[in-house]
């Protein structure tokens, strides 16, 4: 493969496929595979993971906020699309776009039916949310019978999906936690379906949800940071392959002497003549100043290079005395080997937070 000659973020769409595809030998044939692609689809392009999974026959999207999804329909994209977290100045807007909302509390649920039927809607599509545990939105349990007395009187909405949020299906340490908010979903949903007459569709899994527990996988699973190659433990990890490879190069390389010093505020001062690179990315793309100062690294030539004093704006400087490189080489900030989480783990954060901190103005390149 050609080698960059400048910071890009390559995504590996046959990557993004075969996680896929392993997340569907982890639900049965009939489980709907929900696909989630907000904040950029986890900081890659949204509007291109959508468009290759759709080729993929997924079943559902899932968005954010209501802007992310009329960038997929703009683009195209024709699958249902789920709004996590609409906001109800945005509700005419959502109809327009044939997007479908998170309804979580009675305000959301009742301003969304004076809309749709201002709208003259009949049976739109919408999501009830409840709270099993995570305690971030969604109705209450003892919501069931004053929400589906209001679905009753209206013929505006319809209960497409009822659902709910794992808060800890990747910690075994707190599968108590975890299978309580099974039972709390499964009471919720028996209530709900009983006294509305129909059942909705149910899902309640996350990535971890999906491989730890299969007894709740329901009519669909939602899976985001497994599409994009993380299964949220060393095990699982095995079967995902990350898609997101930041890579850049060496911009210049200095040789400097014992006592010279490094970047903003001096942070790093050699103690012996110390050869040097610096790399044209920076915090303005992604890469925080709490990865400086020897904590984060970056690998040219399979050899790992710290990050010496502080992270600038556009640039990282690096220690490469032990590496035989040259300007214009390329340099791995995070891939396939080592991965973001690696390269997160060494500020005691996680994969999510790196790779969807990667600035837009990074150029995304796609492999197909």
């Amino acid at each position: 493969m050609e080698k960059v000659h400048e910071t890009v973020l390559e995504i590996d769409l046959n990557a993004l496929k075969e996680n896929f595809q392993y997340l569907k030998t982890r639900v049965k044939p009939k489980t709907k595979i929900l696909a989630v692609v907000k904040a950029f689809a986890y900081g890659s392009s949204s509007v291109e993971i959508a468009q290759y999974l759709e080729n993929l026959d997924i079943d559902y999207f899932a968005v954010a906020y209501t802007h992310e999804g009329i960038a997929l329909r703009e683009a195209g994209v024709k699958t249902p699309i789920l709004v996590l977290h609409p906001q109800s100045m945005n509700f005419k807007t959502l109809i327009e776009h044939a997007l479908e909302p998170s309804l979580y509390s009675h305000f959301v649920l009742n301003e969304f039916i004076k809309v749709a039927h201002t709208e003259k809607q009949s049976n739109y599509p919408v999501h009830i949310k409840f709270n099993t545990g995570l305690n971030r939105l969604g109705f209450e349990s003892d919501d069931v019978s004053d929400v589906v007395s209001i679905l009753k009187n209206t013929s505006s909405i319809l209960a497409k999906s009822l659902f709910s949020h794992l808060a800890a299906s990747e910690d075994f340490n707190e599968k108590e936690f975890t299978e309580k908010q099974i039972q709390t979903f499964k009471d919720i949903s028996e209530e709900f379906t009983e006294s509305i007459g129909f059942k909705p569709i149910l899902h309640l899994c996350n990535t971890s949800g999906i491989l730890n527990y299969p007894e709740a996988h329901f009519d669909m699973v939602r899976s985001g940071i497994g599409l994009y190659g993380f299964g949220n433990s060393d095990l699982e990890d095995q079967h995902f392959t990350p898609i997101a490879t930041l890579k850049s190069i060496i911009s210049q390389i200095h040789t400097i002497k014992k006592g010279d010093s490094v970047g903003y505020n001096r942070a790093f001062i050699a103690n012996k003549q110390t050869k040097i690179a610096t790399i044209p990315v920076g915090h303005a793309d992604g890469i925080g100043r709490q990865y400086g100062n020897g904590k984060g690294f970056v690998t040219i030539n399979n050899k790992q290079a710290p990050i010496i004093g502080n992270v600038c704006m556009d640039m990282i400087m690096i220690d490469i005395s032990d590496i035989n490189c040259q300007e214009g080489d390329e340099v791995i900030i995070f891939g396939k080997n080592p991965t973001a989480n690696a390269f997160a783990l060494a500020t005691t954060s996680i994969s999510y937070e790196i790779i969807t901190a990667i600035s837009q103005r990074v150029k995304r390149v796609f492999l197909k």
